[in-house]
């Protein structure tokens, strides 16, 4: 299994930075992806970006718009998402996922989730 554990989010005007990290635990050696998602009430959870653990090639929603950077440190086992230029669409609770094998986008294909931390952006 494989433990994960989402730094604080936080509260942001609109245009403001924002970095979130996610430490993983347990069985690292498992990790083929990890992903970020989002999730607003009443709607689906929705692909952030992905990272593969070993290469680090990181795929981002078009949503994102070259905003957001995906970042790990393999040797502290902790991934990172960048948000640069905030918006107010941007407020969710985020979560980052650990997937075994590379399914990236599709949030029904990973293992294992983080508890999940919220982020507001206000305009």
């Amino acid at each position: 299994q494989v433990f994960l554990v989402e730094s604080r989010g936080g509260s942001v005007q609109a245009g403001g930075s924002l970095r979130l990290s996610c430490a993983a635990s347990g069985r690292t050696f498992s990790i083929d992806t990890m992903g970020w998602f989002r999730q607003t009430p009443g709607k689906e959870r929705e692909f952030v970006g992905c990272v593969r653990w070993k290469s680090g090639t990181a795929v981002y929603a078009d949503s994102i718009e070259g905003r957001f950077t995906i970042s790990r440190d393999n040797a502290k086992n902790l991934v990172f998402l960048q948000m640069n230029s905030l918006e107010p669409e941007d407020t969710a609770v985020y979560y980052c996922a650990v997937a075994e094998k590379y399914y990236c986008r599709d949030f029904t294909k990973y293992d294992y989730w983080g508890q999940g931390t919220q982020v507001t952006v206000s305009s």
